[in-house]
């Protein structure tokens, strides 16, 4: 038995001409739909020599089908359809854009009850109705059908979009104009490629399991990060680029150095208070109740989780001294404290590379390249004093050589590293390399650099430790790597949120860890613009990546850029009012007009709840 056929509905057939072409192909079932009765389709020049060869070829015709009530001409047993088209759809006569938005969103809302699953929709448009960057001259918005925007409000995204070619179709011939037997011009017009979006996201509270000391607790996971906890992309079986590029790295410096990578699960939690991290850039977790650990565990869990004592020796001198210590825990905002534990152990052999790696998170500010949480390399080497330069540019030119060897594969624009000092970087740092500073002190940044922007981004640093062994012979230089950024520009991902996406679509572009050139699926996103504005509680300093945080929260992650509008202080009450334009759009699913205009009342309320705001 061969594979099933596949089942193409077509809607709105003017004269039949268009089904006709598509009709026999091998493998399909053709099921061709007018609006008219069938007395008027066939009255139509042409119309009853198409319907003849449809019916010919073993395809239905039917008559008199609402385009907005699918689900009423179907049996629930033939409502699966591979592909739906409708091309040049109309309200007829001199129907405006707002109607005819109306018609496609009627339209849209249909197609989810009789659309495969993997279906297609295919929308043709005449040249400048759709809205789209593609259309050439571009319409005023306001002035478009909008269809990128209606689609989403019924669940789909743009996946594709080309010129439509009539002539290529053969025997086809458009009619219908303001809804009489004539045809119209159809030249520059587009083929709009739908499919189906993944679904928003649960806020179901979601709880984790982690090791903290010896024993294994619970904690809820904070909500902006109920779809990154425990994703897998660094395991074994995973082909995701961050996976492909720590892989590549590690096999690169093992030509160089011996390599020991760190594979025992490494605590997600740590308790206490991190030293010289601004608490604001703190994800704080509460454990789940009567999990607590002892005492004296969580003592021995700040002494093994310290950061490295030149950055900051606070915690530790509380355990010393037997200060009470404070039951408070937070997600890792890096790997360092491992890194502290083994050093502290001595369990590595000078001159061997040591690897960490896994997720680690931070608040930060929202921008396309500024993540909540990331994939951190993070790689280890005790050497001789006096030799520490020279094994830091070894690292970098290795680095360089797997970097290039990867760009090979993927045929991109050519990435180039330098090594800069960290003196020589200021106001530019970008979210990464300013939240590492808090970490500690950094000798260098590793920036990594494409055309036209050569000077390029921080994405590692690289710090010395030269009193950590306590040895006058041995420095432990450290060289930590933000994988997703790396990721990022390799494969020419612009958005920092597709490397997160549960879409399918993302990781079938990259098979057995291959890293290629990223596509979207999703073609010019539709955006919403808001802005919010509020008088700050007086006295107060105002916390704005709590804001930014609250943002992502509500949001799901939709909300794209924040933008200062307006800083304003009363004039004798002194009273401070700020002004921010907050801007929805999602990377990789459909997002509608209405639900973002939700999202933006829900971060009203939550902002006046959790910040202390009075809105104006």
């Amino acid at each position: 038995m061969g594979p099933p056929l596949r089942r193409l509905l077509l809607l709105g057939e003017g004269n039949f001409s268009f089904s006709a072409a598509l009709c026999g192909a091998q493998g399909t079932h053709v099921v061709a739909t007018c609006y008219e009765s069938e007395e008027e389709a066939t009255g139509r020049a042409g119309a009853a020599r198409s319907i003849r060869r449809l019916r010919d070829r073993g395809a239905e015709v039917l008559f008199s089908v609402d385009c907005t009530k699918l689900k009423e001409h179907f049996l629930p047993g033939e409502r699966e359809f591979d592909r739906i088209y409708f091309n040049f759809p109309h309200c007829g006569r001199k129907a405006g854009v707002v109607k005819n938005r109306q018609l496609l969103a009627r339209f849209f809302h249909s197609c989810t009850e009789v659309l495969a699953q993997e279906g297609e929709i295919h929308v043709a448009l005449c040249n400048g109705q759709g809205g789209t960057p593609a259309d050439q001259p571009r319409r005023e918005w306001h002035n478009s059908w909008q269809i990128v925007a209606v689609a989403a409000g019924a669940g789909f995204i743009l996946s594709e979009i080309h010129p439509f070619k009539a002539e290529t179709v053969d025997g086809y011939k458009c009619t219908g104009y303001r809804s009489q037997d004539k045809s119209f011009c159809v030249e520059g017009a587009l083929n709009h490629i739908f499919t189906r979006s993944t679904a928003p996201l649960c806020s179901t509270p979601v709880s984790c399991k982690t090791q903290l000391g010896s024993q294994k607790v619970s904690f809820q996971v904070p909500q902006v990060l109920v779809d990154k906890m425990n994703r897998g992309f660094l395991e074994e079986n995973s082909n995701h680029p961050v996976r492909t590029i720590k892989e590549k790295l590690s096999a690169g410096l093992s030509q160089v150095f011996p390599l020991q990578n760190i594979s025992s699960c490494l605590p997600l939690l740590h308790q206490g208070h991190p030293n010289g991290v601004c608490h604001s850039n703190i994800f704080w977790v509460s454990l789940s109740p009567g999990e607590a650990p002892s005492t004296e565990e969580m003592s021995q869990e700040l002494a093994n989780t310290a950061l490295f004592s030149h950055f900051g020796q606070d915690t530790d001198q509380n355990v010393q001294e037997g200060c009470p210590v404070p039951k408070q825990f937070y997600l890792r905002p890096s790997l360092l404290p491992h890194a502290q534990a083994i050093i502290k152990k001595r369990a590595f052999s000078p001159g061997t590379l040591q690897v960490l790696s896994g997720p680690v998170f931070r608040k930060c500010r929202i921008t396309p390249h500024s993540m909540p949480v990331f994939h951190e390399m993070l790689v280890v080497l005790a050497v001789s004093r006096g030799t520490e330069n020279s094994c830091i540019h070894m690292l970098v030119d290795n680095i360089q050589t797997t970097m290039n060897s990867l760009h090979q594969g993927v045929s991109g624009v050519k990435p180039s590293i330098s090594l800069q000092e960290a003196t020589s970087l200021g106001a530019e740092l970008n979210d990464f390399a300013a939240l590492e500073r808090q970490l500690g002190e950094i000798q260098h940044f590793l920036c990594v650099g494409t055309e036209p922007d050569p000077s390029g981004s921080c994405v590692g640093v690289i710090r010395t430790a030269p009193d950590e062994l306590k040895s006058h012979e041995l420095v432990v230089v450290s060289a930590s790597l933000n994988l997703d950024l790396l990721a990022m520009l390799l494969c020419g991902i612009s958005d920092w949120r597709m490397l997160w996406t549960l879409d399918r679509r993302f990781l079938r572009q990259f098979p057995e860890g291959e890293l290629r050139l990223f596509k979207s699926f999703s073609l010019y996103p539709p955006s919403y613009v808001h802005d919010v504005s509020f008088w700050v509680p007086d006295g107060e300093e105002f916390d704005e990546v709590a804001f930014h945080t609250l943002a992502r929260r509500v949001s799901a992650e939709t909300v794209v850029s924040i933008q200062l509008r307006d800083n304003f202080q009363q004039p004798g009450t002194g009273r401070r009012s700020l002004c921010y334009r907050v801007t929805f759009q999602s990377c990789d699913r459909a997002l509608g007009c209405q639900e973002a205009a939700e999202m933006q009342l829900h971060f009203r309320q939550e902002i006046q709840q959790h910040l202390g705001v009075t809105l104006r």
